[in-house]
């Protein structure tokens, strides 16, 4: 195994310098000078002259991708533009409100959808499934946004449950406080698509042979559903949360802005709309090397989930 994850991680770097020299071509190209967006719009030559010779982009191309290599290796971008803050401190800082919402998130969108799915793929074809599909897609119709604003309006300002903004400094009333509402939200929102999607998984397994031969032995339904059934659907399953693992930490932006929490999703929002570019790199390349080490970490869950899966 350890041959294997030494083999994946040095095949890691190709794929890292490609992303690195995508990202460099697409902001050095197409991202516009940004002495122009620092400058403002009063200034002069000189000054912008100036800032360009500091920020380094009067250099020549290559010396320029040699300097953000050197930046990603060192985990150093530097300062934000837009509040001299340095970004390693504001990825940090960003980072632990992100996870106080989203790590029990994960988590309970994870188990209730297995857990739903499992429950409507044992009264498969009735009446119960037809109308949780319904209501399934009839959830996936609707926006997000909605929920955001009729669970801020109802819960927040009507029966007063729960705070509309706010962050605080302490990590259990931030959960318990300010975290709950934009948690319940997400659940919401993302319980009826994985709900559908876990349940063609747990249906694709129900028809394979080794289920009707235990059905055969007298093995007991419940059995088959809890642990042969959902054994052999949770390499789908892993793959599916795996993989969108990264992506949550940007995806969550929009809970993030509408309740004011500090977290990296908000984070990116701030950095758009001020052109702030050093934010928008180091957040870009981070996202990049924790997809890949996700993808590492999930083939991993498959040998542990199922023995018989050869990692080579």
């Amino acid at each position: 195994m350890w041959a294997y994850v030494v083999r994946r991680l040095w095949q890691m770097i190709p794929t890292m310098l490609g992303v690195v020299l995508l990202v460099f071509v697409l902001f050095n190209l197409f991202g516009g000078d940004p002495a122009y967006v620092l400058a403002g719009k009063i200034s002069n030559p000189e000054q912008i002259d100036n800032i360009r010779r500091q920020l380094g982009v009067d250099q020549p191309y290559h010396v320029q991708l040699l300097i953000f290599l050197k930046q990603i290796v060192t985990a150093d971008f530097g300062a934000s533009w837009s509040t001299n803050e340095r970004v390693s401190h504001i990825l940090a800082t960003r980072l632990g409100p992100s996870l106080t919402v989203l790590v029990p998130l994960l988590f309970l969108e994870t188990l209730i959808a297995v857990g739903l799915a499992l429950a409507v793929a044992y009264v498969r074809g009735s009446l119960t499934d037809r109308m949780v599909m319904i209501l399934c897609t009839v959830g996936l119709s609707i926006s997000i946004l909605v929920y955001i604003i009729v669970f801020q309006y109802v819960f927040a300002y009507k029966l007063g449950w729960f705070p509309v903004q706010g962050w605080g400094d302490s990590f259990w009333e931030n959960l318990v406080r300010y975290a709950s509402l934009p948690i319940i939200i997400a659940l919401v929102v993302s319980i009826a698509p994985n709900l559908r999607l876990y349940r063609t998984f747990v249906l694709d397994e129900i028809n394979q042979d080794y289920v009707r031969t235990a059905r055969a032995k007298g093995v007991g339904e419940n059995r088959i559903m809890w642990v042969h059934v959902l054994r052999n659907a949770s390499i789908p399953i892993i793959t599916h949360v795996m993989a969108a693992l990264p992506g949550l930490l940007i995806g969550a932006f929009l809970l993030e802005r509408f309740f004011s929490i500090p977290g990296i999703g908000r984070e990116v929002i701030l950095a758009v709309e001020r052109s702030d570019f050093p934010v928008i790199k180091a957040l870009t390349v981070y996202v990049a090397v924790a997809t890949m080490l996700v993808n590492l970490l999930a083939d991993l869950m498959y040998k542990a989930v199922d023995p018989r899966v050869q990692l080579k």
